[in-house]
């Protein structure tokens, strides 16, 4: 059962991207289900309802998010009777949306995905993502062939932390949030795939996919400016999974990096 997982896509230049690279990645990877990170798919930071439908439309099955879904309002009633746009799941029960599904794979059976926020270096006021994770592992328990995460999260060691707290109860552990793919990806050794940060669908040559002259400004004045999205030298950052339908765990975990 393969799985590819998108990196966090930075705005226009990013969807344009994935739209461009879509059919390559899908033709040599196979996947079952396709998940993508979309909290700062609008150009700027954010989601909108017109986005979102666009990356469902190129071929993404489930968009997860971070600590920007609410920066564009109009979300907030679309999160609501879109179950695969998710948010969050250690965000208050009150919030719009929810935070898990289970979701048919292609290829046959079904994959559980699960978006979880940390809370070291954020400022949410989100729920302890080790009990929330324990919790809903527990009630997908039977109903899923695979078992994925995205842990949209700042430090390295909360997310080092919670993946070897869930090894060999999950399929595949995946950090987001840094924009920056890191080189270690593995199969942890209960059998859960990791990787620190997937990374992102921007330009190389910015910071964090923001226009390097702008966050170099922000730095150098100390004064707030709008993050407009750099437009050149983009990649994509991605991973490939392969889990074992039998024992749900990750037999292979492939970085993808592709430049335009």
């Amino acid at each position: 059962m393969n799985i590819l997982f998108i990196g966090d896509i930075i705005g226009k230049p990013g969807r344009l991207a994935v739209k461009s690279l879509m059919g390559e990645l899908t033709e040599k990877y196979k996947p079952g289900l396709i998940i993508a990170n979309g909290e700062n798919a609008a150009h700027g930071m954010g989601i909108t309802p017109d986005i979102a439908d666009f990356l469902f439309n190129l071929g993404i099955d489930v968009i997860t998010t971070g600590n920007h879904i609410w920066d564009q309002k109009n979300i907030i009633p679309y999160i609501n009777t879109h179950e695969r746009l998710l948010r969050p799941a250690n965000y208050s029960i009150l919030a719009p949306g929810k935070g898990y599904g289970v979701f048919d794979s292609k290829l046959g059976g079904k994959i559980a995905v699960i978006n979880l926020e940390g809370r070291v270096f954020m400022k949410g006021l989100s729920e302890s993502p080790f009990t929330i994770a324990k919790d809903i592992i527990k009630n997908v328990n039977g109903k899923a062939d695979a078992l994925i995460i995205d842990f949209h999260a700042e430090a390295t060691s909360e997310k080092e932390a919670l993946a070897l707290y869930l090894d060999g109860e999950i399929s595949a552990f995946l950090g987001t949030h840094t924009h920056v793919q890191t080189n270690d990806d593995m199969i942890l050794p209960k059998g859960t795939a990791y990787i620190t940060d997937t990374g992102m669908v921007g330009s190389k040559y910015s910071v964090l996919g923001t226009n390097k002259d702008i966050a170099i400004k922000r730095y150098l004045t100390g004064m707030p400016e709008k993050f407009i999205p750099e437009e050149n030298d983009i990649v994509l950052n991605a991973v490939s999974i392969t889990v074992d339908k039998k024992t749900k765990l990750s037999k292979n975990i492939e970085k993808i990096r592709i430049d335009l």
